[in-house]
């Protein structure tokens, strides 16, 4: 069971895997860094100056040791725009990796409209044979 566990363990797959986690956590700790810490306070600048991260809607206000009860939709917002930066820099990075791919696959492939030699010298055979009957 260790053999194979080990096996498992050691396909590029998995491996690939691993390191796309890793620097997935990295990369959105980087966009919540860049959200957080300058795309709202700009926007909160530009909203004379309301921090989004406060806004709130509160439905039962605290009292004494009982915390308030609030719907947090700056924290939201800020979520929201979390992901579609997120998305966005995934979907551009897709892009670019297709772009590669069909580049590379252009450069494989036949640059003429010729059919292989095989081709036609059967063509000419079958020719031949028609020609003879």
């Amino acid at each position: 069971m260790l053999k194979e566990f080990k096996e498992f363990a050691m396909r590029g797959n998995v491996i690939d895997l691993a390191v796309g986690v890793i620097i997935g956590g990295a990369f959105g700790k980087i966009v919540s860094s860049l959200v957080n810490d300058i795309l709202m306070p700009v926007f909160g600048f530009i909203l004379s100056g309301i921090d989004l991260s406060d806004l709130k809607f509160v439905i039962k206000p605290a009292s004494g040791d009982v915390p308030e009860v609030a719907i947090l939709y700056g924290s939201f917002i800020q979520s929201v725009v979390d992901f579609l930066i997120i998305a966005f820099s995934i979907f551009c990075f897709i892009k670019l990796l297709s772009l590669w791919k069909k580049k590379e696959e252009e450069k494989e492939s036949p640059a003429s409209d010729d059919p292989p030699r095989e081709v036609v010298l059967l063509e000419e055979i079958r020719d031949l044979l028609k020609t003879r009957q």
